[in-house]
């Protein structure tokens, strides 16, 4: 193998870490990981920090291995025919190999009124601005929730916990990843602690003003403050940068994460379309890419042909407030079954799994000596990349 092969990784979440630790064990790889934040954010914990329970934040010295270069900027071009990356601050990094893994955020909404009216939960800069909003609110003032996923079902339960009036428009149906027995048991759960759902053949979001959410079949429900948990997106970087990329901008990969344009990238995380068939975007999934990803790259440096990769899932996990939870359980190739852990079992479960995704990082990261060195100033924080 060469040694000293220069390895830059885009994105410090939960695919790019797990890809960089363990790109650091091997002594003749230089990896330099590149982050707008310079603090990992525990974006399964969001919910949390909009409720005023958790900061949703972790030193990077606790989670990422000591010999990696840790940069706080952000990627403005990838320029793949020189092998280098031009940041938004002006500087270069360049690299032999790089892991692609941006990452994703807010969809921009298509609904009028949502992008003046509404606020977004998807990343920590958003979290953190509709926390004070949410305090500035009296206790009884209506709280409105949009979207029936994850992030939407989670931040509904977490606020009626508090106290809020809240309702979530959930579109067609409540949790549509869930099997029909997990439905019914978050349901019942979110009635429970007061939460208004509502669901079925009229019920998407037609239009958001200052003081209601107005739905497509006439009706119009006050709210004073409107949460959009409704999609996902990624970065454009890599259409940007004149990569190949999927109809939602996630970068084309063979079956090993490569590039279908250029073997020196590799993608992981919800930004990588392995085969043009990406994966439910997720913690469970991001941490298989990154080290599949990681993996990858160690091979090509050998001289050796990668394997194909290969996810398995168990299934969706949701806290239900700080006191319930259920765990969704599924066939690994990620299909709910019905199978399910809910309550107060259910809840702990899904801490359990919060705490110890960064665990496995800390632990991954203790393998390979101190702390991260870091260029970049903190002010660099609020940018995307």
């Amino acid at each position: 193998m060469d040694r000293n092969t220069d390895v830059a990784v885009i994105g410090g979440g939960y695919a790019g870490v797990t890809a960089a630790n363990r790109l650091a064990h091997d002594e003749g790889v230089t990896v330099t990981l590149i982050n707008p934040r310079p603090d990992f954010v525990e974006r399964i914990r969001l919910h949390q920090l909009v409720g005023g329970n958790h900061d949703a934040v972790v030193d990077y010295g606790e989670v990422l291995a000591g010999n990696i270069r840790l940069v706080v900027d952000s990627v403005a071009k990838i320029d793949a025919a020189g092998r280098h990356l031009e940041l938004t601050s002006g500087d270069t990094v360049g690299y032999e190999y790089l892991i692609y893994a941006v990452g994703s955020g807010s969809a921009e909404p298509d609904v009028p009124g949502a992008t003046e009216f509404a606020h977004p939960i998807a990343t920590l800069e958003e979290a953190r601005r509709l926390r004070p909003v949410l305090a500035a609110a009296p206790a009884t003032a209506p709280v409105t929730v949009v979207g029936s996923g994850p992030t939407g079902i989670e931040t509904a339960a977490e606020l009626a916990e508090e106290g809020r009036a809240v309702t979530l428009v959930c579109g067609e149906v409540l949790g549509p990843y869930l099997h029909a027995r997990g439905r019914r048991s978050v349901a019942r759960t979110l009635a429970g602690l007061g939460v208004t759902v509502v669901e079925g053949p009229g019920a998407r979001v037609a239009a958001v003003t200052r003081d209601a959410v107005r739905l497509d079949d006439g009706r119009e429900l006050p709210s004073r403050v409107t949460v959009w948990a409704a999609g996902f997106a990624v970065p454009d970087l890599a259409a940007r940068s004149g990569l190949s990329t999927d109809a939602v901008g996630r970068l084309l990969t063979d079956g090993t994460l490569t590039s279908v344009d250029d073997a020196r990238i590799i993608a992981a995380g919800d930004a990588a379309a392995p085969v043009d068939v990406p994966f439910r975007m997720s913690c469970q999934a991001a941490g298989q890419l990154g080290s599949r990803a990681a993996r990858t790259v160690l091979s090509r440096i050998a001289g050796e042909q990668p394997a194909p990769l290969k996810v398995r899932f168990v299934g969706q996990c949701l806290s239900l407030g700080r006191r319930a939870g259920i765990i969704q359980f599924a066939s690994m190739d990620d299909r709910a079954i019905p199978l399910l852990l809910t309550g107060s079992p259910g809840g702990k479960l899904k801490e359990f799994v919060c705490r110890t995704t960064v665990k496995q990082l800390a632990n991954e990261a203790r393998k390979n000596g101190p702390r991260p060195a870091r260029d970049g100033a903190p002010t660099a924080a609020g940018r995307t990349a």
